[in-house]
């Protein structure tokens, strides 16, 4: 009875742990949708062609997609004092420090020097800050939690507090970027604010959650060191990763067309109307507390093919709404409901996939399942600023500094309203087919048994 009362203290997580680990993904997730704003930012403050600076853009992802995959194998080979998925905590405060230069061009500067600081600042943000911010999440969480419990707890949640963070943050940006970044000045000064904020909130995760889990560490202490070599057995043996990729392709996909900024100024013409979005996805943070629920009787999977659908419901939606605010508010729902557990619930199964390697005999590999997941989201953010800069620069979309006063062709428009209904809904299609044939999940129970037994067995050794 005392030994299960333990079990069940341990499992409990504390208040300021809680928060502290999540407040970073407030920051995080605040980043990605500044980031939203950088295209409109680049054409209508800056006044830069709109396909050179999507091409820009493209060849920084491309780049990023490559170091996921260093940092992932970097993650795997750490081991320091402080843990080894904590120290790349610090690259939140790189993160910002970088976001806020690259809203801060000055505009003496000329056209060639403003396309390269852009490229170089973007490079910075995403191909080595938010790569290392994405490459120890499952390294660092496994080791400052010990129970599957907890993980659920933290990817269910937990995911609340960087929901309403960010739900917060789009309610009130929109208003603060027609009121405040109306000149290069403007933005610089409203970034800068973020910045600092968000810098301080991403801290909290590094200072107060130690690495604390000792199974982990000593099994992996029992194998050789990471190599290079370790990823290509991993590629080999672990095919359930390449299902969870899909899934972070096409999030992030859909979520920097960077679209939504053109659709409200131009389709519905005004940009502050998108902040009506932001209101009516929080009507979707009570899914956080339905999830945990869902998931005693039915499967992660499962839950994630059920918000598929409801983004395929979306897309249709959003494409016969025209400027109907009333039924893009109806699709603004779904759509967010859809994205939740897509966003809430890969970390447990790419902790499955970690479980299943070690299972099998292989390195567990957080760090890399991680960058392949992060490799993933880049590749899929990537080809939807080519596909958004390439297809509305093909359409005739005429970029301007006059904003919602410059009269766009009629075949722009039709692009606009396509990149923000037609390819997400299609996208999401591909995406529940794919996750409809994933089977790992069914084999856990087994797999997680057979470790108990084997850690259990290796400790008793050791005494």
């Amino acid at each position: 009875m005392e030994k299960g009362k333990n079990i069940d203290n341990e499992k409990k997580i504390g208040p300021v742990k809680f928060f502290a680990w999540n407040l970073r993904g407030v920051s995080t997730g605040v980043c990605l949708m500044v980031m939203g704003y950088l295209s409109i930012y680049c054409t209508n403050t800056l006044g830069l062609n709109i396909a050179v600076v999507s091409m820009l853009l493209v060849v920084s992802k491309v780049i990023d997609a490559f170091t996921d995959l260093i940092a992932g194998l970097l993650v795997d080979k750490t081991n320091t004092k402080i843990g080894r998925g904590r120290p790349y905590e610090l690259s939140i405060i790189g993160l910002w420090v970088c976001t806020y230069l690259l809203f801060s061009v000055p505009e003496s500067w000329s056209m060639t020097v403003k396309y390269i600081w852009v490229l170089l600042m973007y490079i910075f943000v995403n191909a080595v800050f938010f790569t290392l911010l994405n490459a120890n999440v499952t390294a660092y969480t496994v080791r400052a939690f010990k129970y599957h419990e907890q993980y659920v707890k933290l990817s269910t949640l937990g995911f609340v507090v960087p929901m309403v963070g960010v739900a917060v943050f789009n309610v009130i940006f929109p208003t603060l970027v027609g009121r405040i970044a109306t000149s290069q000045a403007g933005w610089s000064r409203l970034i800068g604010i973020t910045a600092i904020f968000m810098t301080a909130l991403g801290l909290l995760r590094f200072i107060f959650v130690p690495e604390t889990n000792k199974e982990i560490t000593e099994a992996e202490q029992e194998k050789e060191k990471v190599t290079l070599k370790d990823v290509g057995i991993l590629f080999k043996n672990d095919k359930y990763i390449f299902a969870l990729a899909l899934v972070q392709l096409v999030l992030n996909f859909t979520t920097n067309l960077g679209v939504t900024t053109y659709y409200f100024t131009y389709i519905v013409g005004d940009i502050s109307k998108q902040s009506i979005l932001a209101l009516v996805s929080l009507v979707s943070l009570p899914l956080a507390f339905v999830i945990p629920q869902l998931l005693k009787k039915t499967s992660v999977v499962k839950v994630i093919i059920l918000g598929n659908i409801l983004s395929i419901t979306a897309g249709v939606i959003n494409f016969i709404a025209g400027s109907n605010v009333v039924l893009l508010s109806i699709a603004g729902f779904l759509g967010g409901i859809g994205t939740v557990p897509c966003s809430m619930l890969p970390m447990l199964l790419i902790i499955d996939c970690a479980d299943y390697n070690e299972y099998i005999g292989i390195q567990r590999m957080e760090g890399t399942l991680s960058a392949v997941n992060g490799f993933a989201g880049k590749v899929g953010a990537a080809a939807a600023t080519a596909v958004t800069g390439l297809l509305l620069a093909a359409a005739g979309f005429v970029s301007s500094t006059q904003g919602a006063a410059t009269m766009q062709p009629g075949s722009a428009l039709w692009m606009i309203r396509a990149l923000y209904s037609i390819v997400p809904a299609v996208l999401w299609v591909i995406t529940a087919l794919t996750m409809m044939s994933y089977k790992l999940e069914k084999k856990m129970p087994e797999i997680r048994s057979t470790l108990e037994e084997r850690r259990a067995q290796a400790k008793s050794q050791e005494v």
